[in-house]
């Protein structure tokens, strides 16, 4: 299984799987933290840009993500002061130049966005910016592996570790995550030989009977990661339970600020009263994330089931598996 969006993505746009043996079969695991999301939280996103006394920032993908009624990118043509960013420092500037206003930004993402919210947040208190808020929705890649690995009918026998994820986290979890499940880790890099050289390292860790993590992308990542990273999401964040789409409540599997910076947290300072929401019963991503299933068994995939019109996780999201299946298979 690989766990990372990004290598999805390449796996299908360099026809991979035509270079592997019949009998190998990848699965794709919940590597795109945008898909996993649930929809209520980006209807709490929407709710909150409406608020006229905000301005909402955020990156361009999670302005097209749908809610249950709209996306944010109709929340904007309506009036509302949506503006697209590309990091959480840039708001600090902008919190600082509009005092009058609640300056929120909206991120989803693994430990690489979760460093950059990190340091906002801190540089915010730091400079008393007190009308700067954070909503952010991150995860933990081992979290979720775990829990996958743990259910009982698992199918995966090693795993593809996320490169840029690890870049930053490094990967002694994921050797605690080998020993508990007794199977090989290989953390992996983005180019097609990256890939093929992680799928070579984990087979022939299994034929060997090896258990632990090997690193293929040593150009990157290192044991320790970025330990001044990891400092700084510590500082700011700590582990709390996550609700994956698709998959349930995985316990600390995701990032919530500490006591000390929750004057930031936008979910605190915005109680938007919300509509509970009934996801799409006929989606089977939850089979799909945990390798039991691929897109292409699905039986609205490509037909009521589009990336312009997507009825579940996989397919919500640009990076989502069924997403990356219906562009590269259609090409």
């Amino acid at each position: 299984m690989e766990v990372c969006g990004d290598q999805t993505q390449i796996l299908l746009q360099y026809n991979l799987f035509d270079l592997l043996p019949k009998h190998l079969t990848i699965a794709h695991g919940p590597g795109c933290p945008v898909a996993s999301v649930p929809v209520e939280f980006f209807d709490r996103a929407i709710a909150i840009a409406r608020d006229p006394s905000v301005i909402f920032c955020s990156s361009p993908e999670l302005l097209r993500i749908p809610g249950s009624v709209c996306d944010l990118l109709e929340v904007k043509a309506r009036g509302a002061d949506v503006r697209v960013v590309y990091s959480a420092i840039d708001c600090i500037n902008i919190a600082r130049s509009n005092p009058d206003k609640k300056v929120v930004f909206f991120n989803v993402g693994f430990e690489t966005a979760t460093q950059m919210d990190a340091l906002a947040v801190w540089q915010a208190r730091r400079f008393g910016v007190e009308n700067f808020f954070l909503l952010s929705y991150h995860g933990q890649v081992p979290a979720v592996c775990s829990d996958i690995l743990g259910r009982e009918n698992n199918v995966v026998d090693a795993i593809l570790g996320p490169g840029q994820a690890c870049c930053i986290s490094g990967f002694d979890e994921y050797e605690q995550l080998s020993r508990q499940y007794n199977m090989p880790v290989v953390v992996t890099g983005y180019e097609p030989v990256d890939i093929l050289e992680g799928i070579q390292k984990c087979i022939s860790m299994l034929e060997s009977g090896r258990v632990g993590v090997e690193n293929q992308y040593k150009r990157a990542v290192t044991r320790a990661g970025n330990p001044e990273a990891r400092a700084l999401i510590n500082e700011v964040f700590e582990s709390c339970p996550r609700e994956w789409r698709g998959l349930g409540v995985v316990p600390a599997s995701g990032y919530r600020l500490r006591p000390a910076f929750a004057n930031f947290d936008a979910a605190r300072a915005f109680c938007p009263a919300l509509e509970e929401v009934d996801e799409y019963t006929g989606c089977i991503s939850h089979l799909i994330w945990r390798g039991l299933r691929k897109p292409t068994d699905c039986p609205a995939f490509g037909k009521s089931c589009k990336p312009d019109s997507p009825l579940g996780a996989t397919m919500v999201s640009a990076a989502g598996t069924c997403a990356a299946y219906y562009k590269f298979k259609n090409q």
